[in-house]
């Protein structure tokens, strides 16, 4: 098997009361342990409470020593940062955001995700000075950047481009309502699989969980995967870090979905 830096797989949070009872948590699985079970049977997580609140550093580093090494947390960034009209302005939300103790995971810090407003439309200019906002470090740690636009206009090279030369990925959600992007524009790969369905035990039938595992192994080894919607197809062929996070969709099913995902790699 080609080598090839680490593929993680994962989910959205880990407080979900359908996945308690023995549907992903064991029965009386006690709620305390359930980052510690979590973490055993995951290799990444997505938090969405930092998209709602902020957290003391005595929380992250809470995290940081419930989980195993290896283990990855990719962090929501605030809604404060993105759900505004002009993203130019988000400066002190982005350091208040950044600077709220998330350092406290040192190697478990995996990227930050910006989730712009499925509304918000491409502005050149705007998104530009928004890059530019982001810190490349933090406290030592280095602070690596993913961006997820949920508007057309965004499928065009000038927003490729400027985040490949700010090394911001580009997130790829496969959705049912929002357009993709398949375009790889930074040293990793942050994908989102927004579309489990209930009658499947795992969330996505076995053909389909096949094809995600042969995608993450195509974008970790460098490659740019068949069959996504490309603006452009001419990034670096390098090997990358690769995320990917079973978000909604039939929710209850998504814990099986990563579980499954990561057997087929064998990571």
């Amino acid at each position: 098997m080609a080598k090839h830096p680490p593929i993680r797989a994962g989910i959205g949070g880990w407080t979900f009361e359908p996945w308690r009872g023995g549907v992903f948590y064991p029965e009386k699985w006690p709620q305390k342990r359930e980052l510690e079970y979590a973490a055993s049977k995951l290799t990444a997580i997505e938090v969405n409470g930092t998209y709602y609140s902020g957290f003391k550093p005595d929380t992250f580093t809470k995290w940081r020593d419930e989980t195993p090494d290896g283990f990855v947390f990719a962090l929501k960034a605030s809604r404060y940062c993105t759900n505004r009209k002009v993203l130019a302005e988000a400066g002190p939300s982005i350091e208040k955001f950044v600077d709220q103790g998330i350092t406290e995971l040192g190697d478990k810090l995996g990227p930050i995700l910006w989730q712009f407003m499925a509304t918000k439309k491409f502005d050149p200019g705007d998104v530009a000075a928004f890059l530019k906002l982001l810190p490349a470090e933090r406290d030592g740690v280095g602070l690596r950047h993913a961006v997820q636009v949920r508007h057309e206009s965004f499928a065009v090279p000038e927003f490729v481009a400027m985040c490949r030369a700010a090394n911001v990925a580009i997130v790829y959600a496969r959705s049912d309502d929002y357009p993709a992007i398949g375009d790889v524009t930074a040293d990793f790969v942050y994908a989102r699989y927004e579309t489990a369905v209930a009658d499947e035990p795992t969330g996505y039938a076995d053909v389909d969980l096949d094809g995600i595992a042969a995608t993450a192994r195509t974008w970790a080894t460098g490659g740019e995967p068949a069959g996504l919607p490309y603006v452009t197809q001419d990034a670096p062929k390098a090997p990358r870090d690769t995320f990917l996070f079973f978000i909604s969709g039939a929710k209850e099913r998504n814990p099986a979905a990563a579980q499954a995902l990561i057997a087929r790699l064998g990571e």
